[in-house]
């Protein structure tokens, strides 16, 4: 996998990449777009395209700091008139089988360790 560069945008960083925030957005709008790719090809629904669309708001919290305070994702999947009912289906499974966004939503429990750098002395 090629490395992926991460950046904040100015002043803290040189926008070079998306930051974090945008790329959790991008997770759950990329994950829920495969689960829905993926029950529709299980389903036999010829899929033509699938585009995804996905916002982000952020809102401080009650001591001031950023957070993600929703995303909102849109899918638009191409498939013929006449397979858009038997879609109904996959429309009412597809979330639950999302990776990203089913863990996002229930809170991913999260551990953090900072270990003391050690720094070598010169002579």
């Amino acid at each position: 996998m090629p490395d992926l560069t991460l950046d904040e945008p100015p002043p803290l960083g040189e926008g070079s990449g998306p930051n974090a925030a945008r790329l959790i957005a991008a997770a759950v709008g990329n994950c829920l777009a495969a689960s829905l790719a993926f029950c529709l090809k299980r389903s036999r629904i010829p899929l033509k395209q699938l585009r995804a669309t996905v916002e982000g708001t952020l809102v401080r919290n009650e001591r001031g700091r950023q957070r993600i305070g929703e995303i909102r994702v849109k899918l638009a999947p191409d498939v013929a008139p006449e397979d858009r009912d038997r879609m109904e289906r996959c429309l009412e499974l597809y979330e639950d089988f999302c990776i990203v966004t089913e863990s996002v939503r229930n809170g991913i429990p999260i551990s953090v360790e900072v270990e003391a750098a050690v720094v070598a002395q010169s002579s």
